[in-house]
């Protein structure tokens, strides 16, 4: 697998559009703290980590809805493997004029673009969620 944050992405948006409450992917620290941030966000209820029947480890993440609608209208990949996308924190993009959140690497961990400007930090922008 050659983008494992776009592979998570796309079954959390997959999930959705078929109603899941609950959707499963391959664990590793880096999904972990962007599932972190989406949680602290308010985006997704949380995550658990388990093992699949072959005894490899995975995230459980379990969707947020209301009113039967899923809360994550849009979500986007914006730096892929192919093409890296850094941002000073001038330049750290709003999504929806501040109604969405960007995910950001920085030096000092990931975390969501308005923290990234509060600790004035710039980094790769991972992904949009709105």
């Amino acid at each position: 697998m050659n983008d494992p944050i776009g592979d998570m992405l796309t079954r959390i948006r997959n999930s959705q559009m078929r109603g899941k409450s609950v959707v499963s992917t391959p664990a590793s620290k880096l999904r972990a703290w962007v599932l972190d941030v989406l949680a602290d966000e308010g985006y997704i209820r949380g995550y658990e980590k388990g093992t699949d029947e072959r005894g490899h480890p995975t995230l459980e993440i379990s969707l947020k809805y209301y009113d039967g609608v899923p809360v994550i209208r849009e979500l986007k990949r914006v730096s892929t493997p192919g093409r890296r996308v850094y941002m000073g924190v001038k330049g750290i993009p709003q999504v929806r004029q501040g109604l969405g959140v960007s995910i950001i690497s920085t030096p000092k961990g990931v975390m969501s673009d308005a923290n990234a400007r509060s600790q004035n930090v710039g980094g790769e922008v991972l992904c949009t969620i709105f």
